[in-house]
């Protein structure tokens, strides 16, 4: 199992690392992290020194302008929930079943056969199902027993 370690952790580390008091295998062996994974975090470290003192305003601006968008996408899914309910209340009870099933495409690429079936209440199965006329045996039967029938019906 992967051990996770936590920013603090690192970055402690990472600062005994850099004061070179104790060697790379010390350090793994008092902290039990592999030394290739001790120079891995030296190297990110040290790449990563320069925009420590970069200004944090880009970060806020962004995280203002990720939350904004995040609030706009909620609503948009919001009002999209409320049409599609619309719609299917309206389908549902203005069109026959027949009607309804009409309007499914078979060939439509942007919206799955599952969710077409969804919106138009109708049940997927019975969008696969094809009818097929009964043998001319059966048909031949049921003939002959009306006849029998009609013939003596007592």
């Amino acid at each position: 199992m992967k051990t996770t370690y936590t920013s603090a952790f690192k970055a402690q580390v990472v600062l005994e690392l850099l004061k070179e008091e104790k060697t790379i295998s010390q350090l793994a062996a008092e902290y039990k992290v592999h030394p290739n994974v001790l120079r891995a975090w030296r190297t990110l470290a040290i790449k990563n020194l320069s925009t420590l003192f970069d200004k944090h305003d880009d970060v806020a601006s962004l995280r203002v302008a990720h939350e904004h968008q995040l609030e706009d996408l909620y609503a948009q899914i919001g009002r999209l929930i409320s049409q599609l309910t619309w719609i299917k209340k309206k389908l549902a009870l203005t069109l026959t079943r027949a009607e309804r099933r009409a309007l499914v495409e078979v060939a439509q690429k942007d919206v799955s056969l599952s969710a077409q079936a969804h919106i138009l209440s109708l049940s997927r199965s019975s969008l696969y199902y094809r009818p097929t006329p009964p043998p001319a045996t059966e048909v031949a039967a049921k003939h002959r027993i009306d006849e029998l029938y009609l013939e003596f019906p007592y």
